[in-house]
């Protein structure tokens, strides 16, 4: 049985390792927030390190990037006394999950741009695809409990990601024109309004599942099936 791969980074002299890896991480967030996508050899030269031990830590762009990315070490965007009402709770979380968005724009855009990348391994690995907004929000909406079931606070807390994050300031600043300040006010009222919503008329349930042994069609057959009848 072949050992465990165990990274470059943790096996011998560990604190000199580690300060390298961060050297190489943090010159990559400089450069990405510089408006730069960089390459490891780019890191590599920002930091004074050869190519060849960047190498060892990053062995590729993606890999660079994704640790470069500034969400991985946060744990939760309430504050330190948070409040009890889930209305206040909610709003401190979107509040302060976009001032961290806005802060760390174009890091933010770049991890973006690589999920919409790659194959479905590459992806799911990225932090934009772990959920943690979604742990944030659920975090913010832990009063509800017992006023609406599991499913509909997990689907209330999707609902919310929906309209937060990187991708609803691109779609609001780059598309809808809207200065940025704005863009984070109307974020904050729509997880508002989807709260208030919710209260009232709870999240719909998940369509049910096939019957077995039935399958739907496809989009190409159903269309292939209506040739000749428009």
């Amino acid at each position: 049985m072949n050992a465990m791969s165990i990274p470059y980074e943790k096996s011998g002299r560990s604190a000199q390792k580690e300060r390298t890896r961060q050297a190489l991480v943090g010159a990559a967030r400089a450069l990405v927030a510089a408006g730069s996508t960089p390459t490891v050899e780019d890191a590599a030269a920002a930091a004074a390190i050869s190519r060849s031990t960047a190498y060892r830590y990053f062995p590729t762009k993606r890999a660079l990037l994704l640790a470069a990315h500034p969400e991985i070490a946060a744990t939760t965007m309430l504050p330190a006394d948070p409040p009890t009402d889930p209305a206040a709770r909610l709003d401190a979380v979107v509040r302060n999950f976009s001032a961290m968005v806005l802060d760390t724009e174009a890091q933010q855009r770049t991890m973006l741009r690589l999920s919409l990348e790659g194959d479905d391994a590459e992806r799911a690995a990225l932090p934009l695809r772990q959920g943690r907004a979604i742990a944030w929000i659920s975090e913010a909406l832990e009063g509800l409990v017992g006023d609406l079931s599991d499913e509909q606070l997990r689907r209330l807390a999707l609902a919310v990601r929906a309209t937060t994050g990187i991708e609803a300031i691109v779609w609001l600043v780059d598309v809808a024109g809207l200065s940025r300040s704005d863009a984070v006010e109307l974020v904050r009222w729509s997880a508002r309004a989807l709260l208030e919503r919710a209260t009232t008329v709870p999240p719909p349930a998940p369509a049910p599942a096939p019957a077995p042994g039935r399958s739907y069609p496809s989009k190409r057959r159903r269309g292939e099936s209506g040739r000749g009848r428009r």
